[in-house]
């Protein structure tokens, strides 16, 4: 099963293709850094307007030789983050999910954190490591 994971939470566009059985197949990332950086830090409409300028490139690029047909089904960040960014995810993947005609499933971006170390790695469960990714969440949380 392939899965389209778009991600417009804050300043970077990414869109990655996961494969059930290969794992991570296309990747692609946006960086606003630059721009944001005469600012001093994150200006949430230009980062919403650059998502809506390199979304569909950044769907290319990690696509690579792949075609849309072949997703399965389509993740996109729900929040939290900045309202326009992640509107500009949400609706991009509401289209895709559309025109396809496959599942659409809004993922919490923090969760998205605390449980992305563990999708190849049975270690951490077995070993009852988790308090280390809470951990890490909490701080993510109070920057």
């Amino acid at each position: 099963m392939k899965t389209l994971g778009i991600e417009t939470s804050c300043d970077e566009t990414a869109i990655a293709i996961y494969d059930s059985k290969d794992g991570i197949i296309g990747e692609s990332v946006h960086s606003q850094m630059d721009m944001h950086a005469e600012y001093g830090g994150v200006v949430p409409e230009l980062a919403s307007r650059d998502h809506c300028l390199k979304i569909v490139d950044v769907l290319e690029d990690a696509l690579g030789n792949l075609s849309l047909d072949s997703i399965d089904q389509i993740a996109y960040t729900s929040g939290p983050g900045l309202l326009g960014a992640l509107l500009i995810g949400e609706s991009f993947a509401q289209g895709l999910s559309t025109a396809l005609n496959i599942p659409l499933i809004p993922i919490n971006h923090l969760e998205g954190h605390l449980m992305s170390p563990m999708i190849h790695n049975d270690l951490i469960v077995k070993k009852k490591k988790l308090h280390l990714f809470y951990q890490y969440l909490v701080s993510h949380i109070l920057l």
